[in-house]
Protein backbone atom coordinates (compact mmCIF):
# COMPACT_ATOMS: atom_id res chain seq x y z
CA UNK A 1 0.00 0.00 0.00
CA UNK A 2 1.36 3.45 -0.97
CA UNK A 3 -0.45 6.66 0.57
CA UNK A 4 0.18 10.12 -0.47
CA UNK A 5 0.48 13.44 1.74
CA UNK A 6 0.75 16.86 0.67
CA UNK A 7 3.54 17.98 2.46
CA UNK A 8 3.27 21.58 1.12
CA UNK A 9 -0.21 21.88 2.64
CA UNK A 10 -1.85 23.31 6.34
CA UNK A 11 -0.80 26.15 8.22
CA UNK A 12 2.28 24.62 9.98
CA UNK A 13 3.97 22.76 6.54
CA UNK A 14 6.30 21.66 6.22
CA UNK A 15 7.50 20.90 9.78
CA UNK A 16 4.14 19.95 10.66
CA UNK A 17 3.73 17.19 7.92
CA UNK A 18 6.86 16.08 7.58
CA UNK A 19 6.99 15.28 11.53
CA UNK A 20 3.51 13.75 11.61
CA UNK A 21 4.78 11.49 8.28
CA UNK A 22 7.70 10.66 10.57
CA UNK A 23 5.14 9.98 13.51
CA UNK A 24 3.15 7.57 11.20
CA UNK A 25 6.27 5.74 9.65
CA UNK A 26 7.26 4.69 13.02
CA UNK A 27 3.82 3.26 14.00
CA UNK A 28 2.49 1.95 10.87
CA UNK A 29 2.76 -1.64 9.25
CA UNK A 30 6.19 -1.99 7.04
CA UNK A 31 4.13 -3.04 4.02
CA UNK A 32 2.55 0.66 3.99
CA UNK A 33 4.94 3.29 2.05
CA UNK A 34 3.91 6.90 2.33
CA UNK A 35 4.96 9.13 -0.75
CA UNK A 36 5.84 12.63 0.47
CA UNK A 37 4.51 15.11 -2.05
CA UNK A 38 6.15 18.44 -2.30
CA UNK A 39 9.38 20.34 -3.13
CA UNK A 40 11.82 18.12 -3.51
CA UNK A 41 14.35 20.59 -1.51
CA UNK A 42 12.29 21.77 1.44
CA UNK A 43 11.49 17.87 2.16
CA UNK A 44 15.05 16.64 2.47
CA UNK A 45 16.01 19.45 4.41
CA UNK A 46 12.94 19.36 7.03
CA UNK A 47 14.12 15.63 7.01
CA UNK A 48 17.63 16.25 7.91
CA UNK A 49 16.75 18.72 10.33
CA UNK A 50 14.65 15.94 11.95
CA UNK A 51 17.28 13.17 11.62
CA UNK A 52 15.17 11.18 9.65
CA UNK A 53 16.17 8.68 6.83
CA UNK A 54 14.84 10.29 3.14
CA UNK A 55 14.89 6.28 2.49
CA UNK A 56 12.18 5.90 4.58
CA UNK A 57 9.89 7.51 2.23
CA UNK A 58 9.11 8.63 -1.25
CA UNK A 59 9.65 11.81 -2.57
CA UNK A 60 7.47 13.55 -5.58
CA UNK A 61 8.61 16.78 -6.53
CA UNK A 62 5.97 19.22 -6.79
CA UNK A 63 7.05 22.59 -7.03
CA UNK A 64 4.28 24.66 -6.74
CA UNK A 65 1.79 25.00 -3.73
CA UNK A 66 -2.35 26.03 -3.64
CA UNK A 67 -2.47 28.45 -0.98
CA UNK A 68 -5.37 28.42 1.76
CA UNK A 69 -6.93 31.64 0.25
CA UNK A 70 -7.16 30.80 -3.40
CA UNK A 71 -10.13 30.09 -5.39
CA UNK A 72 -10.10 26.04 -5.44
CA UNK A 73 -11.48 25.69 -9.08
CA UNK A 74 -8.75 28.09 -10.33
CA UNK A 75 -5.91 27.19 -8.49
CA UNK A 76 -6.02 23.18 -9.47
CA UNK A 77 -6.48 23.82 -12.62
CA UNK A 78 -3.71 26.68 -13.30
CA UNK A 79 -1.23 25.16 -11.16
CA UNK A 80 -0.33 21.42 -12.40
CA UNK A 81 2.66 21.71 -10.68
CA UNK A 82 0.92 21.53 -7.34
CA UNK A 83 1.26 18.88 -4.49
CA UNK A 84 -2.50 18.79 -4.30
CA UNK A 85 -2.70 18.63 -8.42
CA UNK A 86 0.36 15.66 -8.37
CA UNK A 87 -1.22 14.22 -5.27
CA UNK A 88 -4.87 13.30 -7.29
CA UNK A 89 -2.48 12.32 -10.37
CA UNK A 90 -0.85 9.56 -8.74
CA UNK A 91 -3.76 8.95 -7.24
CA UNK A 92 -5.81 8.26 -10.60
CA UNK A 93 -3.11 6.56 -12.03
CA UNK A 94 -2.97 3.77 -9.11
CA UNK A 95 0.36 4.83 -7.87
CA UNK A 96 -1.21 5.47 -4.57
CA UNK A 97 -4.15 4.08 -2.97
CA UNK A 98 -4.90 6.95 -0.73
CA UNK A 99 -4.38 10.70 -0.54
CA UNK A 100 -4.01 12.87 2.28
CA UNK A 101 -3.57 16.72 2.80
CA UNK A 102 -4.15 19.42 5.06
CA UNK A 103 -4.76 22.10 2.35
CA UNK A 104 -6.89 23.98 0.55
CA UNK A 105 -10.12 22.10 1.43
CA UNK A 106 -11.76 23.42 -1.85
CA UNK A 107 -9.44 22.01 -3.82
CA UNK A 108 -8.99 18.65 -2.10
CA UNK A 109 -13.10 18.78 -3.10
CA UNK A 110 -12.16 19.74 -6.68
CA UNK A 111 -10.07 17.22 -7.24
CA UNK A 112 -11.67 14.42 -5.60
CA UNK A 113 -14.82 15.56 -7.99
CA UNK A 114 -12.93 16.11 -11.67
CA UNK A 115 -9.99 13.62 -11.29
CA UNK A 116 -11.34 10.65 -8.84
CA UNK A 117 -14.88 11.62 -9.11
CA UNK A 118 -18.19 10.43 -7.97
CA UNK A 119 -19.09 7.01 -7.58
CA UNK A 120 -22.04 6.18 -10.42
CA UNK A 121 -25.52 7.01 -8.66
CA UNK A 122 -23.83 9.08 -5.36
CA UNK A 123 -25.62 12.55 -6.08
CA UNK A 124 -23.56 14.46 -3.53
CA UNK A 125 -20.28 13.11 -2.16
CA UNK A 126 -19.79 14.60 1.59
CA UNK A 127 -17.34 14.82 4.66
CA UNK A 128 -17.99 13.07 7.70
CA UNK A 129 -17.12 14.09 11.47
CA UNK A 130 -16.72 11.47 14.77
CA UNK A 131 -18.67 11.85 17.61
CA UNK A 132 -17.30 11.32 21.00
CA UNK A 133 -19.94 8.98 22.57
CA UNK A 134 -20.60 9.24 26.42
CA UNK A 135 -20.63 5.72 26.55
CA UNK A 136 -17.31 5.48 25.28
CA UNK A 137 -18.01 4.69 21.56
CA UNK A 138 -18.01 6.66 18.37
CA UNK A 139 -21.09 8.23 16.05
CA UNK A 140 -20.43 9.88 13.00
CA UNK A 141 -22.02 13.14 11.38
CA UNK A 142 -22.69 13.89 7.98
CA UNK A 143 -22.95 16.17 6.33
CA UNK A 144 -20.29 18.18 7.73
CA UNK A 145 -20.12 21.14 5.15
CA UNK A 146 -19.42 20.00 1.77
CA UNK A 147 -23.41 20.18 0.95
CA UNK A 148 -24.75 23.50 2.43
CA UNK A 149 -28.22 22.57 0.54
CA UNK A 150 -29.59 19.00 0.32
CA UNK A 151 -32.48 17.56 -1.39
CA UNK A 152 -34.42 14.43 0.56
CA UNK A 153 -32.70 11.84 -1.83
CA UNK A 154 -29.20 13.30 -1.33
CA UNK A 155 -30.00 12.94 2.97
CA UNK A 156 -31.09 9.54 1.96
CA UNK A 157 -27.61 8.85 0.18
CA UNK A 158 -25.77 9.83 3.33
CA UNK A 159 -27.70 7.55 5.60
CA UNK A 160 -26.08 4.95 3.51
CA UNK A 161 -22.72 6.61 2.91
CA UNK A 162 -22.83 6.97 6.83
CA UNK A 163 -23.78 3.44 7.30
CA UNK A 164 -20.77 1.93 5.07
CA UNK A 165 -18.31 4.14 6.58
CA UNK A 166 -19.27 3.14 10.28
CA UNK A 167 -19.47 -0.67 9.72
CA UNK A 168 -16.71 -0.90 7.36
CA UNK A 169 -14.19 1.55 9.14
CA UNK A 170 -15.62 1.54 13.24
CA UNK A 171 -16.52 -2.18 13.21
CA UNK A 172 -20.26 -0.80 13.83
CA UNK A 173 -22.84 -3.98 13.55
CA UNK A 174 -26.25 -2.27 11.63
CA UNK A 175 -25.45 0.96 12.69
CA UNK A 176 -28.69 3.07 13.84
CA UNK A 177 -29.08 5.57 11.50
CA UNK A 178 -31.03 8.96 12.84
CA UNK A 179 -32.33 12.08 10.66
CA UNK A 180 -31.13 15.06 12.81
CA UNK A 181 -34.11 17.30 13.32
CA UNK A 182 -36.15 19.75 16.11
CA UNK A 183 -38.09 17.08 17.13
CA UNK A 184 -38.59 13.35 17.03
CA UNK A 185 -42.34 13.45 15.28
CA UNK A 186 -41.99 12.02 11.49
CA UNK A 187 -44.18 15.91 10.94
CA UNK A 188 -41.44 17.93 12.41
CA UNK A 189 -39.30 20.03 10.65
CA UNK A 190 -38.45 21.99 7.63
CA UNK A 191 -40.31 20.48 4.43
CA UNK A 192 -37.06 18.67 3.23
CA UNK A 193 -36.57 17.12 6.55
CA UNK A 194 -40.13 15.76 6.53
CA UNK A 195 -39.56 14.59 3.05
CA UNK A 196 -36.52 12.65 3.90
CA UNK A 197 -38.21 11.31 6.89
CA UNK A 198 -40.78 9.85 4.28
CA UNK A 199 -38.03 7.92 2.48
CA UNK A 200 -36.08 6.79 5.14
CA UNK A 201 -38.51 5.75 7.49
CA UNK A 202 -38.95 2.07 5.58
CA UNK A 203 -35.80 1.81 3.85
CA UNK A 204 -34.05 -1.56 3.60
CA UNK A 205 -30.40 -0.18 2.57
CA UNK A 206 -30.07 0.90 6.35
CA UNK A 207 -31.65 0.58 10.30
CA UNK A 208 -33.32 3.95 10.42
CA UNK A 209 -34.39 4.80 13.80
CA UNK A 210 -36.61 8.18 13.42
CA UNK A 211 -35.36 11.92 13.96
CA UNK A 212 -33.30 12.52 16.37
CA UNK A 213 -32.94 15.90 18.32
CA UNK A 214 -29.48 17.42 18.98
CA UNK A 215 -29.84 16.85 22.46
CA UNK A 216 -29.09 13.15 21.53
CA UNK A 217 -25.98 14.28 19.24
CA UNK A 218 -23.29 12.50 22.04
CA UNK A 219 -25.53 9.54 23.57
CA UNK A 220 -25.82 6.24 22.12
CA UNK A 221 -29.30 6.74 20.13
CA UNK A 222 -27.79 6.68 16.88
CA UNK A 223 -24.79 5.65 15.24
CA UNK A 224 -24.95 7.62 12.20
CA UNK A 225 -26.41 11.31 12.36
CA UNK A 226 -27.51 12.75 9.01
CA UNK A 227 -28.29 15.95 8.32
CA UNK A 228 -27.24 18.70 5.76
CA UNK A 229 -23.73 20.43 5.31
CA UNK A 230 -25.06 24.33 6.91
CA UNK A 231 -26.58 22.58 10.15
CA UNK A 232 -23.44 19.61 10.50
CA UNK A 233 -20.46 22.51 10.00
CA UNK A 234 -22.63 24.38 12.69
CA UNK A 235 -22.86 21.15 15.03
CA UNK A 236 -19.20 20.64 14.29
CA UNK A 237 -17.90 24.42 14.68
CA UNK A 238 -20.06 24.71 18.57
CA UNK A 239 -18.11 20.79 19.30
CA UNK A 240 -15.05 22.68 18.92
CA UNK A 241 -15.38 25.93 20.50
CA UNK A 242 -17.04 23.85 23.37
CA UNK A 243 -13.79 22.08 23.70
CA UNK A 244 -11.47 24.98 23.13
CA UNK A 245 -13.87 26.69 26.20
CA UNK A 246 -13.66 24.00 28.64
CA UNK A 247 -9.50 23.50 27.98
CA UNK A 248 -9.44 27.54 28.59
CA UNK A 249 -11.06 27.11 31.89
CA UNK A 250 -8.38 24.14 32.95
CA UNK A 251 -11.15 21.87 33.01
CA UNK A 252 -10.09 17.92 33.08
CA UNK A 253 -12.39 15.26 31.63
CA UNK A 254 -11.62 12.05 30.20
CA UNK A 255 -14.62 12.02 28.00
CA UNK A 256 -14.28 16.17 26.92
CA UNK A 257 -10.41 15.10 25.86
CA UNK A 258 -11.83 12.97 23.27
CA UNK A 259 -13.13 16.41 21.52
CA UNK A 260 -9.71 16.90 20.80
CA UNK A 261 -9.56 17.14 16.75
CA UNK A 262 -6.04 15.72 16.67
CA UNK A 263 -7.17 12.12 18.36
CA UNK A 264 -8.74 11.86 14.20
CA UNK A 265 -6.63 13.42 11.82
CA UNK A 266 -9.20 13.91 9.21
CA UNK A 267 -12.05 12.91 7.93
CA UNK A 268 -12.48 11.09 4.26
CA UNK A 269 -14.68 12.57 1.17
CA UNK A 270 -17.08 10.30 1.28
CA UNK A 271 -18.70 8.94 -2.24
CA UNK A 272 -16.04 9.19 -4.68
CA UNK A 273 -14.12 6.65 -6.68
CA UNK A 274 -10.79 6.03 -4.15
CA UNK A 275 -9.78 7.54 -0.71
CA UNK A 276 -9.11 11.24 -0.31
CA UNK A 277 -8.43 12.58 3.86
CA UNK A 278 -9.07 15.95 4.21
CA UNK A 279 -7.34 17.32 7.69
CA UNK A 280 -7.38 20.68 9.57
CA UNK A 281 -5.58 23.13 8.32
CA UNK A 282 -4.15 23.99 11.98
CA UNK A 283 -2.80 20.61 12.22
CA UNK A 284 -0.13 19.35 14.51
CA UNK A 285 2.28 16.51 13.45
CA UNK A 286 0.00 14.59 15.87
CA UNK A 287 -2.89 15.17 13.88
CA UNK A 288 -0.72 14.41 10.77
CA UNK A 289 0.08 10.93 12.28
CA UNK A 290 -3.47 10.13 13.42
CA UNK A 291 -4.62 11.07 9.74
CA UNK A 292 -2.46 8.90 7.85
CA UNK A 293 -2.98 5.90 10.17
CA UNK A 294 -6.64 6.49 9.31
CA UNK A 295 -6.05 6.71 5.77
CA UNK A 296 -4.60 2.95 6.03
CA UNK A 297 -7.47 2.05 8.12
CA UNK A 298 -10.13 2.93 4.83
CA UNK A 299 -8.06 1.55 2.68
CA UNK A 300 -8.00 -1.32 3.99
CA UNK A 301 -11.68 -1.67 5.06
CA UNK A 302 -12.14 -0.86 0.74
CA UNK A 303 -14.97 1.67 1.50
CA UNK A 304 -14.74 3.10 -1.87
CA UNK A 305 -15.09 -0.29 -3.31
CA UNK A 306 -18.21 -1.02 -0.82
CA UNK A 307 -20.00 2.14 -1.55
CA UNK A 308 -19.28 1.29 -5.74
CA UNK A 309 -20.95 -1.73 -4.53
CA UNK A 310 -23.98 -0.64 -2.76
CA UNK A 311 -24.90 2.02 -5.36
CA UNK A 312 -24.81 -0.44 -8.19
Amino acid sequence: MKIGIDIMGGDYAPEATVSGAILAYNELPKDVRLVLIGDKAVIEAELAKQAADAGNFDIVHAPEVIGMGEHPTKAFSQKPNSSISFGFHLLKEGKIDGFASNGNTGAMLVGSMFSVKSVAGVIRPCITSILPKENGGVGLLLDVGTNADCKPDVLYQFAVLGSLFAENVYGIKNPKVGLLNIGEEPEKGNLVSQAAHGLMKDSKDFNFIGNIEGRDIFNDHADVIVCDGFTGNVVLKEAEAFYTMIKKRGIKDAYFDRFNYEIYGGTPVVGINSTVMIGHGISSKIAVKNMLLLTKDIVNAKLADKIKLAFQ
